[in-house]
């Protein structure tokens, strides 16, 4: 036991030596400032006196430059990084579509028949079996519906990887790939704090508000997913941009919602309605000129819920109701 102790104190001595050795490698030997590393000239230098440590360094960088994305993207030897979206993670091969050679000369006749028959065999080998064929009809699926709701890319990657554990854990006998999809892409939106309502889902979606509904409780019941409720105000930038009001209206409706929360009014109501009533009322307590039926259509929710929530919030936050 002795030796082991010792041991264990010899090991935690050798850790705290090499620490302090790598701290002061990072200062500098004059005045004990942050050493930086300048690419530009292969140096090492002191931040604080500009005292040169280090000189003529190893660039690890690429010997060429490029002035632009599209330059950057031409000279690059690399492929791009791999992806949940895919579902070969964009590690296969792909043949271009332009039937042109190295030398951006076109192709002959004879050539351009070769070459579609080797992207219909390339294509025939990405999807071998009836999972992968499966996983890419569905990742399409959620590209599709991201891209017609302005969904970010986190959210799709998101929405891919829920899709994922849903078909390795057999999740997906007795229900359609569209409804697998469209709810997984549902909880990814609500998890990186960027909902959509039903409504919305479902306009893009093509399985009924019945069916993701369903779909959507058991996907997260059965892959533990934790799915906070939506916040109302995670809708208020959206609905705000659609209207083109001012930044004094968003902070108002916020203060609406934030009030509403303390009395209670939350409970019960859907957070697309109170984030819609919550835009309403704040319009009309700064005088900027918007109509109930032009949040409405922003919103996707009816005038009647507008007026019901508007009022509640008004008098929650003890505003008197605008004429």
């Amino acid at each position: 036991m002795t030796d082991t102790i010792t041991r264990t104190y010899t090991g935690e001595t050798e850790t705290q030596t090499e620490t302090q050795r790598t701290e002061e490698q990072d200062r500098c030997p004059e005045c004990g400032g942050r050493l930086v590393s300048d690419a530009e000239h292969a140096e090492t230098v002191c931040n604080e006196c500009g005292l040169v440590v280090e000189e003529d360094e190893i660039d690890r960088g690429p010997e060429w430059r490029a002035f632009d994305s599209a330059e950057k993207d031409q000279k690059s030897r690399v492929g791009a990084p791999t992806t949940k979206m895919m579902h070969d993670q964009g590690l296969s091969t792909n043949i271009g579509w332009q039937d042109r050679d190295a030398y951006g000369k076109a192709l002959s006749s004879r050539q351009r028949q070769k070459m579609q028959r080797l992207r219909t065999w390339n294509e025939r080998f990405r999807t071998r079996d009836s999972k992968e064929r499966n996983l890419k009809q569905a990742l399409g699926e959620i590209d599709r519906m991201a891209s017609a709701l302005g969904l970010p890319e986190n959210v799709r990657e998101t929405a891919s990887v829920i899709y994922r554990r849903a078909l390795e854990e057999d999740l997906l006998p007795g229900r359609s790939i569209e409804g697998v999809a469209t709810a997984s892409l549902y909880a990814a939106a609500r998890q990186a704090g960027t909902p959509r309502s039903l409504d919305e889902i479902s306009a893009v979606s093509r399985v009924d508000r019945m069916e993701l509904t369903r779909t959507y409780r058991y996907v997260i019941r059965q892959l533990g997913l934790e799915v906070k409720p939506a916040d109302p105000e995670h809708y208020v930038p959206r609905f705000i941009s659609g209207l083109e009001l001012s930044d004094e209206t968003e902070r108002m409706a916020r203060e609406l919602l934030d009030s509403a929360r303390e009395k209670g009014v939350h409970s019960g109501k859907s957070p697309v309605g109170l984030a819609a009533a919550a835009v309403y009322a704040a319009a009309l307590l700064t005088n900027e000129k918007v109509t109930q039926n032009e949040v409405s259509e922003v919103a996707n929710i009816s005038e009647v819920t507008i007026r019901n929530r508007y009022k509640e919030l008004l008098e929650a936050s003890d505003t008197a109701t605008p004429a």
